[in-house]
């Protein structure tokens, strides 16, 4: 399939899309909300770029939107403020060179590789999600785990 536009296809990576949560717990014992992250909206959509093994996934690389420019940033953030981690093959330009310039190798060759990690990545970001805070949620609650058991 061509597109017309060049000679050379436009190439293809995979990377690890997730979304930042709506709602983030916040202050001392997590009695407070804050939406999305200080970088971030709650809901966009970023990239994973890099998971630090050596510390269990706990912080990730990602590309972004920027809550108040709304240009591409790179930064580490948080494993348990994102959510719905997914592999997605990336066209992006900007999203493609900012991977490279970032040099964290974080474009997989596979679909297999970036499944695989998503997969994990998802359960652990569960996982620090409910064990971060030692105290019972605020009342009401609007935290993503909250929000995602609540009835419609």
């Amino acid at each position: 399939m061509s597109s017309g536009t060049g000679e050379n296809p436009a190439e293809q990576s995979w990377l690890i899309a997730a979304n930042v949560v709506r709602w983030r717990r916040y202050g001392e014992g997590g009695q407070e909300l804050r939406p999305g992250t200080k970088s971030y909206r709650g809901g966009s959509k970023v990239y994973v770029i890099e998971s630090y093994a050596g510390s269990a996934h706990e912080h990730l690389t990602t590309i972004g939107r920027g809550r108040h420019t709304g240009t591409y940033i790179t930064l580490d953030m948080a494993t348990r403020n994102l959510h719905t981690f997914r592999a997605v093959p990336v066209h992006s330009p900007t999203v493609l060179r900012l991977c490279e310039e970032a040099d964290v190798g974080g474009c997989w060759t596979t679909r297999a590789d970036a499944e695989e990690l998503a997969v994990r990545l998802e359960k652990l970001a569960v996982e620090y999600r409910t064990t971060d805070w030692a105290t019972a949620h605020p009342v009401p609650c609007r935290c993503h785990e909250c929000l995602t058991l609540s009835p419609v």
